[in-house]
């Protein structure tokens, strides 16, 4: 049986622009992540990611740089979008996040975007960031839609997100793909601009997303079609509390979770301001965060 993306049926229905224009309404009093800022966007007001109402974006591209199951031989399909609510003060990419550096488009060209990755032979369409600009995110899927899109859509998040939310995409994402970053409301207060709430926002988050799509799908070449794939970043110091997270996973969602545990943190932006945030993590680090993994029988790991 041929795969079909999840929001083929939401299209068909009429369902899909209804979702449109109720997210467009939030516009008016933005409470699109938990920060719930409720600024008017319409009228230029902006809350803490900066965005307006028009999407912008830093660049649309075929990724190889993604999860295996995404990448495949013909690449992720990643539209990078500006801002973003988390801030996170060692961001990698701060100049899009915190500077917002990139380029308004409309809606229809949003379309045109996930239409030309398609045609580059990209297995998915992957919003890297995506959760301020769901409105003209899911107007996009509208119109590309109309015009032949059938790609699996991910929704690339650093896992700050309202559970009310989620619930309007039920049916429009094939593949959730959250970071995990903190167990510690501290820490995460500190790191990323007062998100003391993070630990609990993102647990119900996971635990919603894993609900719609469940243990991540593939199909007979390995590629990723539906579920939840979940990355880990190791801080140094223990700062990210790997061990609190793969027991969360193990015990609350599912064991069978594809996950990625990452090493590849580097001090950027003003992460060198800070000493326990100074340096890369040890080979000892992160063979502590595998451990922990195997510990609670976590199997399936990039």
């Amino acid at each position: 049986m041929m795969f079909e993306p999840a929001y083929i049926k939401l299209y068909e229905s009429g369902k899909l622009q209804e979702i449109a224009e109720q997210f467009y309404t939030i516009y008016d009093n933005c409470t699109l992540c938990p920060r719930q800022c409720g600024v008017n966007r319409r009228k230029g007001e902006k809350g803490t990611c900066q965005a307006g109402t028009s999407v912008k974006i830093s660049s649309v591209s075929p990724h190889f740089g993604e999860e295996r199951p995404l990448v495949g031989s013909h690449g992720s399909g990643t539209i990078f979008l500006t801002y973003c609510s988390l801030l996170c003060l060692y961001c990698q990419n701060w100049d899009i996040s915190h500077g917002g550096e990139g380029s308004d488009i409309s809606d229809k060209q949003l379309a045109a975007a996930m239409l030309k990755l398609q045609k580059l032979g990209c297995h998915n369409i992957n919003f890297v960031t995506p959760t301020h600009y769901l409105p003209n995110i899911v107007q996009g899927l509208v119109i590309a839609v109309e015009q032949g899109l059938r790609l699996p859509i991910v929704y690339n998040t650093g896992g700050y997100e309202r559970v009310e939310i989620l619930k309007l995409l039920e049916g429009i994402i094939d593949i959730y793909m959250p970071d995990f970053k903190y167990s510690d409301g501290k820490i995460a207060a500190k790191f990323s601009s007062g998100l003391n709430d993070y630990p609990e926002i993102i647990r119900a988050a996971l635990k919603e997303m894993f609900r719609q799509v469940g243990v991540m799908q593939t199909d007979k070449y390995h590629i990723a079609q539906r579920g939840l794939i979940i990355r880990h970043l190791v801080l140094p110091n223990g700062l990210a509390g790997t061990e609190a997270f793969v027991k969360f996973i193990a015990e609350e969602l599912d064991p069978a979770n594809y996950v990625n545990i990452m090493a590849q943190y580097r001090p950027c932006y003003q992460g060198h301001n800070f000493p326990e945030l100074s340096r890369g993590i040890t080979s000892e680090e992160f063979n502590n965060a595998l451990l922990a993994a195997h510990k609670y029988k976590l199997f399936n790991l990039a």
